[in-house]
Parts: structure tokens; sequence; C-alpha cells
């Protein structure tokens, strides 16, 4: 007989023992039931009292036929909202699910003047709220996300500082989940989910992106970034890197989501927390356009099966109120790459603002004299290059008619810029002595976009009159076309164009005098979508420059060009007798 008959043989005579044994032995007598607490609430209709995460929920099991049927009943009767509202937020928390349905900042309205809620309703419904949870089981997960909770608070609104639990178990799965609020912007939560035997790994999640969804999608969905790291070195990922989900292992001080102006970040409480991120679409009613939106979704989660316990923000970008966290989240309020100008200016308008002026329209306007003031004396020095660069302007004509009809790779038009260079030298000229200013306006200007951009004391602050917000572009007067009009950058236009023609022109050669005039009115186009701010601050800046140029104008009048000498017939051009005509 071979080895396969054999163990065929051995096979069907082991059925056959286990199946006669069953009619030998008889089964044991059904344990008694051991838990009081179920057995209350089966009999009352009252809940079962919460257990404490970690070991919430579950007693030791039995040495019963069924161990899943170890754990209390509690699950709520119909879905409940509680609000906890305290002088800087309103959240609002569903018992269906236990997550967050609403997180109101009460300081800071939306694009239409609303109570700014972060939360994206219509997207979350489709998505799932703030603080439903994933598990390995994505059947068990939706289940607990849409199952009816057991809140231990009772009224509303509820008032900072406070504490409200959730609690649900159907037998054999029991989820708790904690939430700590403070009279600040931090709450602390703790989430744990078990069977009868022990902790499951479990993952919370923000899915739904975050921020003002007054904005349009397209423009929200710009400023929309995922944040993760340490202090002072976080990597943010734009929503539109964001192809296929990225998973960060820990230790992390910090990862969530943000915008231009807010943040909604976990602190992670263990160091072998991991993060998540992935976006998701979903379907607006009434979009046409072709691709859904896609908002971005972070999760925090722990691989090991226990409790997860973590602090979570959502906050302003307001550099006192991140500072004042532990550890300080000041870097969280992102100046780009020109911050060591940017952070600089937004302290020295706040202080403008806080002791000086109580409107950031004028604050501009104040650091704005203060700073071309301080210049002056680098713009004087510009000027004065200027002048000399008019005097020998005939000369540097003769010298570049002279080799004109060499190509640019020949070895005479190097001796053309010799002579030019020797020129500039004799006459004591730097011919980037009049980039002087420009050189540093560019910086400026750059830091003033960022800071308006980024400070969220500059979001919806008015000036005067129409312009009610300086973080956002003029509001058109009308259209010309599809191109809106406004009335500040067309101001700022005429006033560049003024100052141009103050100023002494130092090029020579008609088509680039053709260009530097057309200048101001291509640069000023692109300052139609710039913040009202920054096109306040460079309106101002022009305005003191006119008044600068009248100034230097009177005290250094332009002298008059000397007639440009007759072209030199030998091969060296006599510049050394140009000199002399010059000076004379």
């Amino acid at each position: 007989m071979d080895n396969e008959k054999r163990i065929f043989i051995a096979f069907l005579l082991s059925l056959a023992v286990l199946m006669l044994w069953r009619f030998i032995v008889p089964p044991p007598p059904p344990a008694p039931e051991t838990n009081p607490a179920k057995t209350a609430a089966q009999s009352t209709g009252s809940p079962a009292k919460p257990q404490a995460p970690g070991g919430s929920g579950s007693t030791s099991p039995t040495p019963s036929a069924d161990k899943l049927q170890t754990l209390p009943i509690r699950v709520g009767q119909k879905p409940q909202d509680f609000v906890i509202e305290g002088q800087l937020y309103r959240i609002t928390l569903s018992s269906q699910g236990a997550v967050v349905k609403d997180w109101v900042l009460k300081k800071y309205p939306d694009e239409n003047g609303h109570p700014l809620d972060v939360i994206n309703q219509p997207a979350c419904e489709q998505l799932g709220f703030p603080m439903s949870i994933s598990l390995a089981d994505a059947s068990l997960a939706d289940k607990l996300n849409h199952a009816v909770y057991v809140g231990d608070q009772a009224g509303s609104p509820l008032v900072p500082p406070t504490k409200l639990a959730f609690d649900y178990s159907d037998g054999h799965v029991a989820v708790h989940k904690e939430f700590s609020f403070t009279t600040g912007y931090e709450v602390d939560v703790q989430v744990s989910v078990r069977n009868a035997e022990q902790l499951l790994p479990v993952q919370v999640a923000w899915p739904g992106g975050f921020g003002d969804h007054s904005l349009p999608v397209k423009t929200r969905e710009s400023a929309s970034r995922a944040v993760y790291g340490r202090p002072g070195s976080l990597k943010r990922v734009p929503q539109r890197k964001v192809s296929q989900a990225l998973t960060i292992p820990g230790p992390l001080v910090l990862g969530g989501l943000e915008d231009r102006f807010f943040v909604d970040v976990f602190l992670p409480g263990s160091p072998e927390d991991v993060f998540r991120i992935e976006s998701r679409a979903w379907n607006p009613p009434d979009w046409r356009e072709k691709e859904p939106p896609k908002p971005l979704e972070v999760m925090l989660g722990t691989p090991e099966p226990k409790p997860l316990a973590f602090r979570l923000l959502v906050a302003p970008k307001d550099l006192d109120v991140l500072r004042a966290q532990k550890p300080p989240l000041d870097s969280l309020v992102d100046f780009g790459w020109f911050s060591f100008i940017a952070k600089p200016l937004f302290l020295a308008m706040r202080l403008v603002y806080n002791h000086v002026v109580h409107n950031w329209g004028w604050a501009i306007i104040i650091l704005t004299v203060v700073l071309n003031v301080t210049l002056f004396p680098l713009k004087l020095k510009s000027i004065q290059s200027a002048q000399k660069m008019q005097k020998i302007a005939p000369i540097v004509k003769d010298i570049q008619e002279k080799y004109k009809q060499y190509k640019i790779n020949d070895p005479r038009k190097q001796r053309m810029n010799e002579e030019i260079m020797k020129l500039y030298k004799e006459h004591g000229v730097n011919p980037l002595g009049g980039c002087g200013p420009m050189i540093l306006q560019l910086p400026i200007l750059y830091g003033f976009y960022e800071l308006l951009v980024t400070a969220i004391e500059l979001r919806h602050a008015p000036w005067i009159l129409w312009v009610r917000d300086l973080s956002a572009p003029d509001k058109p007067l009308f259209h010309l076309g599809s191109f809106p009009i406004s009335l500040l950058p067309t101001v700022m236009i005429i006033t560049m164009f003024l100052l141009q023609k103050m100023t002494p022109m130092t090029a020579v050669d008609p088509a680039q005098a053709r260009m530097m005039t057309l200048m101001p009115l291509m640069f000023g186009i692109w300052f139609y979508a710039l913040p009202s701010g920054l096109v306040l601050y460079y309106l101002t800046a022009n305005i003191v420059g006119m008044a600068q140029q009248l100034l230097i104008n009177r005290m250094m009048p332009a002298a008059a060009q000397p007639p440009a000498p007759p072209p030199a017939r030998g091969p060296r051009s006599p510049v050394a007798g140009r000199a002399v005509a010059v000076k004379q």
C-alpha cells in the first residue's frame, strides 16, 4: 500500500473517532451568567457604567463556549448632538459615530461673513466626519462609525474646561472615545477599540479637507496642504501632489492639515504613532467640472493593539497662539523663503498697529514711509550714478556705433566692452549703482507679499471705504472684457509713470528706453491679482519716491549733456580725449 492510501485511511479513521466521541462523551453544562453589569442593563434597559480606555468595557474571559458574549451591551437609543461652546470655539459632536459635526472658530468669519466652520459639511456627508475611526476590518469600522453611542454628559451647551466620553458595545466589540476640552484651542482625545479578548489597533481620521469652505473650490485646494514633522523642520505636501496615500512613521511631533490662515494638527502621544495622508474624491451637488474635488484626509493611528491618545489643535495661525503651545508651534506660520524679511516686517507693522494706529492699512503706509526714508541715502547715490551715466551716454553710444558691425562672438566686441569699462572707471561711474534701491526693493516687496497672504491679522482687515480686505485683491470697479479694473492698482500704475518721468534715464538705446517706458504698465497689470495691501505698499512707496525725487532734482539739477564728439577714424577709440571734452 503506498503512502497516499495510508494517509487517506488515517484521515478517515480520525474523522470517525471524532464523530463517535460526540455521542460517547456528553458536553459540559453551560456556564452561569457572571456579568452583573450586563444583567442589570438588560433587565432595566439602562446603560451600564462606562469603562476606562485601555481595559474599558471588557471582563475577564470565561471558559464558555462563546467567548464573544462577555462585553456589556451599550447602545444609544437615538442620535443626539452635544455642543461644547467657549469663548474661542463652538464644537458639535454627534452620538452617532461619536464624531465631530461642526468646529466653529468664533472669532473668525468666513468669506460670507458667517461664523467660520472648518469642517466641509457636504464632503463629510459622503466621506465621513472628523474623529471617525478606521480599522483593519473596514466593514466593522463602517458599522462603528454609524452606530449610536452613549454619552456621559447631559445638558447643552457644555462649557470648557470639560470632558465628554462616548461608549458603544454590541457585546462583541466595544469602543470608548473621550474628549477633554480646554479653554484654549487644544483638545485631548483618547480612543480605544477592543473585542472580548484584546485591544485592536485603531486610526482616527479627519476627512473632507479643512479650512474656509466658503472660498471657491480651486482657491481653497490651491492653499490646502498636509504638514508633518517637528517644529523648525516641518514638511509640507500640497494637495495637488497627493496622488496616492502616504504613510509617515513616527516619531512625529505633529501631523495634520493647513491652509493660508488656519491649522488642524494631531499631536501624537506616542512616538510609535503613524501618520497617513491621502486624498479622496466626492461629488458635490451641481458640480460641472470634469474632475471632482479631492480634499485631503489625514489619519493618526497606532500600529499596536493599544489605546490611541493624542492632542488635537484646531487654531488660527496666530504667532502668539502657536508660540504658547507645548512645544511652541509658531513655525507653522510659514513666511516663505524671505521669512528673514517678512517676519521682521510683520512684527514692526504689528508694533505700529498696537501703539500708533489701530488700522492695518495705515500701519502699512507708516511702515512704508519709514522704510523709504531709511533707504533715501542709497537712493541719492543711485541718482548721482544715473546723472554720471547721462553725462557719458554720448561717448558710450559712440563706442557702440564703432563696433556695431561685429557679431557678438567676435573678439573685437570684447574690446568694445573694455573701452566702455575704462570709460566708467575714468569718470567714477558704477554701471550697477542705479540698481541698489531696486535690489533692496524686490526682497521687501516679496516679504510684504508673504506677510499679507500668511499673517492672519491681515485676513479681512479693512483700510478705508471700499478696501475691506487687505489680504485679498482690490474689488474691481468694472471689467474691460474679462479683465477687472480696480482703483488702487490703476492709481499705482499712474504713479509709476510719473515717477519714471521724474527720474533720470540711464538707457541710451532707443529700444531699451521704449521698453523701460512700458515697464510700469506691464508691472502694474500683475498687481491687479495681488493683495490690496501689497498694492497699497507699492503705491505709498511711489508717492514717497516722487517727493524724494522732487527734492533730489532741486538739490542736484541735471547738467546739460555735451554734444557727442565726431566718430574716431583710427582703430582705437580716443577715450581720453572724450573724457576731456566731457569734463569741460
